[in-house]
C-alpha cells in the first residue's frame, strides 16, 4: 500500500493479527533497539490482543483500579501484565485494534506533548471517516466521544525512540471494562465504533483508515508490502 501526499519519510506498517501481550512486548523492546541501531525504519504495528489488563509504572500502575478478583480474572482467561509505559490500567482484547507506533521522532518532533496529540489526531480522523465526532477532553489523554472513550492512549519514549501507543475500540465488549476503572477514570464511560454505529466493522477496513491518517498526520509514505 503506498500513500501519496506531503511525505519525507518511509514507514513500514506491520499487521500481525491476534498477538499474546507478552509476545508484543518484547517485539517492541527488539524493534526499538534496532530502530536506535538504524537496522530498521520507522515502524507501525498494527494487531490484537488475547483479553488482558495492563498497568502502568507511575505508582502501582493501577492496580488498585482492578475491580475483579484474581479468581473472576482467572475464570475469564484475563492475564494483567505490567507494560514499562505511562499511564494506568486499561483493558485489552478481541475486537480492539492495538497499535505500536516504533517511531525515531528525531530530529523534528522531539516533543512528547506533541507525540501524544498527533495519535490523539490520528485517531480522532478514524472516527471522523465513519462520521463520529470525537475529540480530546482537557486534562485527559485519548480519544472521547461525549463523555465516553473510544480510545486509550499510553506510550513509551526512549531517547526519542517511541514504544506502546494506542488501543481503538472496533467491535470490543464493553462488559470487560466493568472489571477495572478505565484508566483511573470513575466518572466516564467507554465506547466503540460498532457500538456508536450500530454495526460491525471489519478490522481490515479500520486499520486501512489507521494507516491512512497516520501517514496523513505524521507525514509518511507508506511502503508497500
Amino acid at each position: 500500500m503506498e500513500l501519496v501526499g506531503q511525505t519525507t519519510r518511509p514507514l513500514d506498517v506491520r499487521r500481525l493479527g491476534r498477538v499474546p501481550y507478552a509476545e508484543a512486548l518484547a517485539l517492541q523492546r527488539s524493534l526499538v533497539e534496532e530502530r536506535r541501531a538504524g537496522a530498521i525504519r520507522d515502524t507501525l504495528l498494527l494487531l490484537e490482543h488475547p483479553h488482558v489488563l495492563t498497568v502502568g509504572v507511575r505508582g502501582d500502575g493501577g492496580r488498585s483500579h482492578i475491580l475483579a478478583s484474581d479468581e473472576t480474572l482467572a475464570s475469564r482467561g484475563i492475564e494483567v501484565h505490567e507494560t514499562g509505559r505511562g499511564g494506568d490500567i486499561t483493558y485489552h482484547g478481541p475486537g480492539q485494534i492495538v497499535g505500536y507506533p516504533i517511531i525515531d521522532l528525531n530530529p523534528d518532533r522531539r516533543d512528547v506533548h506533541r507525540y501524544v496529540r498527533d495519535l490523539e489526531a490520528v485517531l480522532i480522523g478514524v472516527a471522523a471517516g465513519y462520521g463520529i465526532e470525537a475529540g480530546r477532553v482537557e486534562g485527559l489523554t485519548g480519544v472521547w466521544v461525549g463523555d465516553e472513550k473510544l480510545a486509550a492512549i499510553g506510550v513509551r519514549i526512549a531517547r526519542w525512540i517511541t514504544s506502546h501507543g494506542f488501543a481503538l475500540n472496533v467491535t470490543t465488549s464493553l462488559d470487560h471494562f466493568e472489571l477495572i476503572v478505565p484508566c483511573g477514570i470513575a466518572d466516564r464511560g467507554v465506547t466503540s465504533l460498532e457500538r456508536l454505529l450500530g454495526r460491525p466493522i471489519p478490522t481490515a477496513e479500520v486499520e486501512n483508515g489507521i494507516i491512512e491518517q497516520f501517514a496523513k498526520v505524521f507525514c509518511f509514505n507508506v511502503l508497500k508490502n
